[in-house]
């Protein structure tokens, strides 16, 4: 089993993403030779008009969207967290999908069987989406990162709000 802390994926800036789809257009561009966002492995959600995320397996340590599928059609590798699916087991019936907490697992349109991001490892420049984020809005962290990153982030809204209710002489 890969360990949580070596476990990379695609986490976004909801402070640096404009909801623009690059990450989406460009992943369907890569894997699927589409500009078809309904093929990308990565999804862009609107939360309101001026916050929005990009979507993106996480790699979980138990994978729920594995457990969940009655056909054993999904597996996750043990030397780096990929989910990998078996397309001639998998018959689209969604429980993976539904099971997934991120959303980051999707019914290819054509094809009707699951999808799911894997950090485009055959490309020696890793995931297109993050190269491409004309924002810089993407990187590739492992769960320890992205815990420091929150802490730094919340380390310095405390400090605005620190600064605005201590008198200044």
């Amino acid at each position: 089993m890969v360990k949580i802390h070596e476990r990379k994926f695609v986490s976004v800036d909801p402070d640096k993403c404009v909801g623009c789809q690059v990450c989406e257009y460009i992943c369907a561009w890569t894997k699927e030779k589409a500009f078809n966002p309904l093929k990308s492995r990565i999804r862009v959600v609107r939360l309101n008009p001026l916050v929005n995320v990009s979507l993106t397996c996480r790699r979980c340590e138990d994978p729920p969207c594995v457990a969940a599928c009655p056909r054993d059609a999904l597996k996750q590798s043990e030397e780096d967290g990929t989910i990998l699916v078996d397309e001639d087991k998998c018959n689209g019936c969604g429980w993976c999908i539904e099971a997934c907490d991120y959303g980051a697992i999707m019914l290819h349109p054509d094809r009707k069987v699951v999808f799911v991001c894997d950090l485009c490892k055959d490309k020696p420049d890793g995931p297109q989406c993050v190269k491409w984020c004309p924002e810089e809005a993407l990187d590739v962290v492992t769960p320890d990162v992205l815990a420091q990153k929150s802490r730094i982030s919340a380390t310095k809204k405390l400090l605005v709000e620190a600064m605005k209710v201590t008198p200044t002489s």
